[in-house]
């Protein structure tokens, strides 16, 4: 049987959110007899967003590969990152890897595309939303990523470092996020939201305003399952 390589811990909450959405989408997809096999090596939150903000890239890309390495050396056949950010070096990492990778960024624009939307709004670390590597992706299937304003990145950023990348959610938290949310949609005319943060979706847990909030996550999670049951 094949076995499911990820990277996690960029955050440590996100990484236990894709444990039990694997287990239940293999089930959901292959039934309730077996598991899959999945080796997880949980990595720095702090060294990532360190080299990002510094924008060291060629110490991230040494970091993940080593990690990568021990996934594959550990017997993967395959491999994901659990995490958005990372993403911004994934092109070149995905040339550097000893086993094939699923990116969170290219499937999440598969499933946009699929549902029908060409404009959408994109939440997450204000690395990823002050880099273009989403846009890039989603430019291939002809789809307008809009982030937030400036000031409302800064505060997103700090919602995610100081609480929810440590498991707190809160109400008002919740509110200013739709908040920001609700503004794209009445001034920017978004037709869904991108959580683009896998901890996004531990707080924003549902779909309002009338928009589908893709699940970055759950994205993912469904790619790496149908590719596994494909491997096997």
């Amino acid at each position: 049987m094949k076995k499911i390589g990820m990277i996690g811990g960029f955050g440590p909450e996100s990484t236990l959110d894709y444990y039990r959405l694997l287990i239940d989408q293999y089930h959901q997809l292959h039934g309730e007899g077996g598991l899959p096999e999945i080796i997880i090596y949980s990595m720095d939150i702090y060294f990532l967003l360190n080299t990002v903000e510094q924008k060291r890239w060629d110490d991230l890309i040494e970091y993940l590969l080593k990690g990568i390495n021990t996934l594959a050396k550990a017997g993967a056949d395959f491999g994901f990152i659990s995490a958005n950010t990372p993403h911004i070096v994934f092109s070149r990492l995905k040339s550097l890897s000893p086993i094939p990778l699923i990116s969170i960024v290219e499937e999440t624009s598969k499933k946009t595309k699929e549902i029908g939307l060409q404009k959408v709004g994109l939440l997450g670390t204000s690395y990823t939303m002050q880099s273009s590597f989403f846009q890039e992706v989603f430019a291939n299937d002809n789809i307008l990523i809009v982030v937030p304003r400036e000031e409302e990145q800064e505060y997103i950023q700090h919602k995610l470092m100081t609480e929810i990348e440590l498991g707190e959610f809160n109400e008002g938290t919740r509110k200013g996020l739709l908040g920001i949310v609700k503004r794209m949609v009445d001034e920017e005319s978004i037709e869904g939201l991108i959580l683009g943060c896998t901890e996004l979706p531990l707080i924003l847990i549902k779909d309002e305003f009338g928009i589908p909030f893709l699940n970055t996550t759950k994205i993912h999670v469904d790619s790496v399952i149908r590719y596994y049951l494909k491997e096997n």
